[in-house]
């Protein structure tokens, strides 16, 4: 991968209901803008790289980033609350400060963080505050944590271009934070989509949002 993050077109195709919750499209526009983003910052990791997104439940968030090709895993768990080693029931309770989030481990040269913030701002309503859809509490805000400037930088320019394009009704509330500490969630929240494909909510809430994601992300998808 060059070190120098070439000139990159987002192509903003209308992708409704991608969050874990059903929410409603009322604050989004169709997402058919053009927003020329040209990213003049370096990634210090050229093969290797750790990204950390919250962006409502886990269990979506899991099963779409594993779809793209140059990702290496992604674990669900818990980052940017005050207790350590939180549980799920205590991380839901909204008082640990934490979100839920994945981290996705990453080929730079096979996949730009680029193109991860691209699905991240895609696959959600960043638009909507400490909420995704019937989800609510602080545990589900949209968040990026951070590991570098260089993500810091494309994650806040990023947001500035989406805002400035009117690519959403409401403005983008995405809080970018610097990344501290990550707690993996319990064992039954990894992997949860492709181990409990059959299960009413995956069949009726996760595997439409990830049919709708491989639409949009078709050239980049692992076979």
């Amino acid at each position: 991968m060059k070190n120098k993050i070439n000139k990159i077109l987002f192509v903003f195709i209308g992708l409704t209901q991608v969050s874990c919750a059903q929410k409603s499209e009322t604050n989004k526009k169709e997402m058919n803008q053009k927003v020329n983003f040209e990213s003049e910052f370096i990634n210090p990791n050229e093969t290797s790289d750790t990204a950390t997104f919250g962006m409502g439940c886990f269990w979506c968030s899991e099963a779409i980033f594993l779809q793209l090709k140059g990702v290496k895993s992604v674990t669900s768990g818990y980052s940017g609350g005050q207790v350590s080693n939180p549980t799920y029931k205590e991380v839901c309770g909204g008082m640990t400060g934490h979100a839920e989030v994945v981290q996705v481990a990453y080929n730079p040269s096979v996949v730009s963080y680029d193109e991860l913030l691209h699905a991240f701002w895609l696959a959600h309503d960043p638009t909507t505050l400490n909420r995704q859809g019937g989800d609510e509490g602080t545990q589900y805000r949209s968040v990026v944590f951070y590991h570098n400037d260089y993500q810091k930088l494309l994650t806040v320019k990023y947001k500035k271009e989406l805002n400035e394009s009117g690519a959403f009704n409401s403005s983008v509330v995405t809080e970018i934070s610097a990344f501290n500490k990550f707690f993996k969630a319990e064992d039954y929240h990894q992997d949860y989509f492709n181990l409990n494909g059959n299960a009413p909510y995956c069949q009726m809430v996760i595997a439409p949002k990830v049919e709708k994601f491989k639409k949009v992300f078709k050239g980049k998808l692992k076979q």
